[in-house]
């Protein structure tokens, strides 16, 4: 049976166009279903306009599209009839495996969590993006919802994030790292400190604390922190990034422009990997069921590769996966 994906039409900077051309392509190359939440008539008149097909594409229809600037407590009271709020009810009531949106973060954590609900024993959910770096790529979380947390929710978001990267990511026995100020145990609040502590106890590939200026080199697969330290690593990152790919434009232009007929290739690749549409978005772990939370500017691209990350998470059983290691983990403080 083919995976179903909720996809928010109207979620970001591009809707419809570009989730809908998205969300056209997954149908025909992943063999998912798509169930598309939003205006019927504008969905099939940007199809129309494009000459998109809709085959293999329900459309549920509402009128009513999430304000980014709104309040996101919002999304359970006056946007309760909003795309996204429609799109996480029809994922909590069964007609969809997972869902997608790219509209407001903070509307998406809070519209998760108290419509679609938590796994059992998951204190917070933690948005947990994929970030490159030199040996492949690593999970970053909590990477902005959570900006004061208790050690065993680190424990908890490293948990998820292991099962992830696993299950979603292809990496085997993934090893997990506590972002920190210094190496040692002792450095750190008393949050780190603590938390250190759990995840040494831990079942998991526990290597230790790792410094910000580490995390590029991909030694470690998992990274825990709070998510306001997660929020202003993740925004560096992103941003030096950024910065790195202009600097390379502007190396190789002008006289420079002979030596990167010779470098094509590997600018190509660098691009390639810096950039977040070839990710999709970032997994809100935590929640019952697989919510992926696509970038604001998302296009076709992103929008294809964050429903096929959706599949995969369907597909590689990671909530399951993250309800046995919670059960089991409960089971042995109570011995």
């Amino acid at each position: 049976m083919a995976v179903r994906v909720i996809v928010d039409a109207f979620g970001g900077d591009n809707a419809p166009l570009e989730v809908v051309k998205g969300c056209a392509r997954a149908v025909s190359e992943l063999g998912v279903e798509i169930i598309l939440t939003g205006s019927e008539t504008k969905i099939k008149k940007c199809a129309e306009e494009n000459g998109l097909s809709l085959n293999g594409i329900e459309i549920v229809h509402t009128d009513d599209v999430f304000d980014i600037h709104e309040e996101p407590k919002e999304i359970i009271k006056s946007g309760k009839d909003s795309s996204m709020a429609l799109g996480l009810r029809l994922l909590a009531e069964g007609r969809g495996d997972a869902f997608v949106s790219a509209g407001s973060t903070g509307a998406l954590v809070m519209g998760s969590t108290f419509i679609v609900k938590r796994i059992k024993g998951i204190k917070r959910i933690a948005p947990s993006p994929i970030l490159p770096a030199d040996k492949g790529s690593f999970l970053l979380a909590d990477a902005g919802a959570n900006t004061e947390c208790r050690a065993e929710m680190l424990v908890q978001f490293a948990i998820m994030g292991s099962a992830y990267m696993e299950k979603v990511m292809g990496v085997k026995n993934p090893k997990v790292a506590l972002l920190n100020i210094g190496a040692e145990e002792t450095k750190g609040r008393e949050l780190e400190i603590e938390a250190y502590q759990l995840l040494e106890k831990s079942e998991l590939s526990f290597v230790g604390n790792i410094e910000a200026r580490d995390m590029p080199k991909g030694e470690v697969q998992v990274v825990v922190t709070d998510g306001f330290t997660g929020n202003i690593a993740l925004k560096l990152y992103e941003g030096m990034g950024s910065f790195f790919s202009k600097k390379i434009k502007w190396i190789f232009s002008g006289a420079g422009k002979i030596g990167a007929l010779f470098s094509l290739g590997k600018i190509k690749e660098f691009r390639r990997q810096m950039d977040y549409k070839e990710v999709g978005g970032s997994a809100l772990l935590g929640v019952k069921k697989p919510v992926i939370k696509a970038h604001g500017s998302s296009d076709s691209t992103a929008f294809f590769n964050a429903v096929r990350q959706a599949r995969k998470c369907v597909e590689g059983n990671v909530i399951e996966e993250i309800e046995a290691y919670v059960a089991k983990l409960a089971a042995a403080e109570k011995e």
